[in-house]
């Protein structure tokens, strides 16, 4: 409309989820549908230790144009080829979950089936033996790979582990190059249009007031403006994810740079280890009715692989999400929006496809009730199948040595979670809903891994006489492992194109 003011975002709260919104936007609306302006306060600190992700987070990095060897120099990042349970399924038990595909299917049956159909003959060939991943990440081994690989080779499937403060500069720079406007204030009040709710401005210490026309709350845990404001209410999962607290630390960083993040079962929880190449970023993930602060700090500590670079920082939080992620004009990005334990290094995730999400749904001056229904049930179907993903890796155990997991290897599952289990426990089959985060071999991973094992497997795959398969799974093994020998080492790779700056 002529002489209309453009419309404006609002972003409350940098960090990661902020300057991810805020670089996501200033590249779709390219300064000519929208103004986009970030506030935030330099005394309200961020929680930046969701520091491993997942391999859809370049799909992020290739849209806004960033140079991946640029990106990781200067978040100190390192690679990473899967997650490294240990102690889960029982004590002293590891397994690997990794990145990208699993074999390849054969005449269209899942490639586990012929696995599968090769232990019944006794070959004891590990599934993750045809993992180019996996394969990798044992040797410590890491390329950026050419997209064709050998027939039946799977590719290398990768993300990054890196200093989350480091990544929020790195977005804040490309989004100010881009024409986001940063603030800096702290938020004193909350202004509202008395005839609908909807939020019309937030108004600084000092006088200050921005107004818009859509607001992204990316304010943490404490949600200022989608539950603090317009007091959307929250669902709590604390009964099927009982860990509330988390306790992080950095410690100097040790060679060689594992490939992979690993995650170690303890009494109480779980705790993290995410190699960066200035140091380690660790955690203690655990339920607070089950251990005491100090006690879960003192197992943190002593479970260091370097020495600590300052006190252990303590974290409270109620898994769960908000009943709606977009409410009136506001989306709620990040922690403000809910929260997910970093098991599957999903939190920054969230982010992005929230951010996605909103692209596509992209807000006008008009109220799109349809559009806003649409964000919320996406939002509502992609928390719960994630949710139940991490749900299943503390269900299916065999430990008894503590009440956590005497607790977890009794309670009652969502029924979705129930269906899968049921399904690969009896078939091998596994059961996916509306395009979900997760794929195929991440579910066969974590069942075999926690020790879900499927008492059949299709019977399709029994079709080629026993000796073909035993030669096709052969060459493709082979091959993997002769490739992964030729690779140089994780390390290596970094130190000759990715290094990053000493800090």
């Amino acid at each position: 409309m002529t002489g209309q003011s453009p419309f404006k975002f609002v972003i409350v709260g940098g960090g990661t989820a902020g300057w991810m919104a805020a670089a996501a936007l200033a590249h779709a609306v390219k300064g000519k549908v929208a103004e986009i302006e970030l506030v935030e306060s330099e005394e309200i600190g961020t929680v930046g230790v969701g520091e491993a992700t997942i391999p859809p987070i370049q799909f992020l990095n290739s849209m806004l144009g960033i140079d991946e060897i640029d990106f990781v120099k200067k978040t100190q990042a390192t690679f990473k080829l899967g997650i490294e349970f240990r102690d889960w399924k029982k004590l002293d038990h590891s397994y690997l979950h990794p990145f990208g595909p699993i074999g390849t299917p054969i005449d269209g049956v899942g490639f586990h089936h012929y696995w599968h159909r090769l232990r019944e003959h006794g070959d004891a060939t590990d599934l993750y033996d045809y993992s180019m991943s996996a394969v990798a990440a044992r040797k410590g081994k890491f390329v950026i790979a050419p997209r064709e690989l050998p027939p039946g080779v799977p590719p290398l499937a990768y993300a990054y582990h890196f200093d989350a403060g480091l990544y929020a500069r790195f977005l804040r720079e490309y989004a100010e190059a881009r024409g986001v406007k940063r603030t800096e204030g702290k938020i004193v009040e909350v202004k509202q249009r008395a005839a609908d709710g909807f939020i019309e401005a937030v108004e600084l210490e000092g006088g200050r007031r921005v107004e818009g026309d859509f607001f992204v709350d990316c304010s943490g845990f404490r949600g200022l403006l989608i539950e603090q404001t317009l007091k959307t209410g929250y669902e709590d999962w604390t009964h099927w994810l009982p860990c509330d607290r988390a306790l992080a630390v950095p410690c100097d960083s040790v060679t060689p740079l594992t490939p992979y993040t690993r995650s170690t079962a303890r009494a109480a929880g779980w705790q993290w280890r995410i190699p960066l190449q200035h140091r380690t970023g660790n955690g203690y993930v655990y339920s607070s009715p089950f251990i005491s602060d100090d006690e879960a700090a003192a197992t943190l500590m002593a479970n260091l692989d370097g020495a600590p670079r300052a006190e252990p920082r303590l974290l409270r939080f109620t898994t769960g999400r908000r009943k709606q992620a977009w409410n009136k004009n506001v989306v709620a990005l990040g922690l403000a929006s809910g929260f997910m334990e970093p098991l599957e290094s999903t939190s920054i995730h969230l982010i992005q496809t929230g951010v996605m999400r909103l692209l596509s749904l992209l807000p006008t001056r008009t109220y799109d009730a349809a559009a806003v229904a649409e964000y919320n049930r996406l939002s509502k179907v992609e928390y719960e199948q994630i949710r139940d993903f991490i749900i299943l890796h503390y269900c299916a155990t065999e430990r008894d040595d503590s009440e956590l997991w005497r607790y977890c290897a009794n309670m009652a599952l969502p029924e979705a979670l129930t269906h899968k289990i049921e399904l690969f426990r009896e078939r091998g089959k596994v059961a996916r809903y509306d395009d979900q985060l997760f794929a195929e071999p991440s579910w066969i991973a974590v069942f075999l891994g926690q020790g879900i094992e499927p008492r059949d497997h299709d019977r399709l795959a029994d079709v080629p006489p026993i000796a073909d398969v035993e030669r096709t799974l052969f060459n493709i093994r082979d091959k993997m492992v002769h490739i992964a020998d030729r690779l140089i080492t994780h390390d290596e790779f970094i130190a000759r194109h990715c290094k990053a700056d000493p800090i």
